[in-house]
């Protein structure tokens, strides 16, 4: 496992602040001599650090892709399977799955197929909760398309939610990619949002817990 590099400002931030009130707290302890409030503010420090440096952990996946999957591109929850109208690039019928990222998951996002980068566009927005129905066109956000070497697209969009404030994508137009390889990286809670194309096979369900690079959401037919 490795500190992803978006990390690096806040975890060293963090930690000094951190430090300081560790600091203070030992000063506490001399001026009132209460042992039990100085653990107590201890064991907060060490949870709150614990978290700021697990929020960027990246882990390393032994992952094999075949011809025509389609990986899950983040860690979370399935939270929507559904037939939609894709309004910014295909404007038409495409199959919608949606994974939800609380801030105990893992962050790092990655392509979902191999293919050619045929669109991004980032998009300023609100910050409504990620679960919220208006979240994907109203939030922060960046929209990616990539076309597979079969002639198929897919587009995928991280999306902020209300405590994440800051998207970070790799990628350009025209660059060819790999399954699996990371794009981008979402600041705390957060979502992405998987349009495939119609009659796509779908191997998740709602609900299910799953992990980028690994979990297969579907298969092109």
């Amino acid at each position: 496992m490795k500190l992803h590099r978006e990390g690096t400002t806040i975890i060293g931030v963090g930690l000094l602040i951190l430090g300081i009130i560790q600091l203070g707290n030992y000063y506490l302890l001399q001026a009132i001599e209460q042992e039990w409030l100085f653990y107590l503010i201890s064991l907060a420090v060490i949870i709150f650090a614990i978290l700021i440096i697990q929020f960027f952990r990246v882990p390393k996946r032994k992952y094999e892709i075949k011809e025509n999957e389609i990986i899950c591109p983040a860690d979370g929850k399935v939270v929507v399977i559904e037939e939609v109208e894709e309004t910014e690039y295909f404007k038409d019928k495409r199959i919608q799955v949606s994974i939800f990222m609380s801030p105990l998951n893992v962050h790092a996002n990655f392509n979902p197929i191999s293919g050619v980068i045929k669109f991004v566009k980032y998009h300023p927005g609100l910050f409504l909760v990620a679960w919220h129905p208006k979240s994907s066109t109203e939030n922060e956000r960046t929209t990616i398309v990539t076309e597979h070497k079969n002639g198929k697209e897919v587009l995928f969009r991280q999306i902020a939610g209300a405590v994440a404030r800051r998207i970070c994508y790799y990628v350009k137009e025209d660059q060819k990619v790999e399954a699996g390889t990371e794009f981008g990286f979402i600041k705390f809670g957060s979502r992405i949002d998987i349009f495939l194309p119609l009659g796509t096979e779908i191997n998740v369900n709602i609900g299910d817990k799953v992990k980028a690079q690994i979990t297969t959401l579907g298969k092109f037919k």
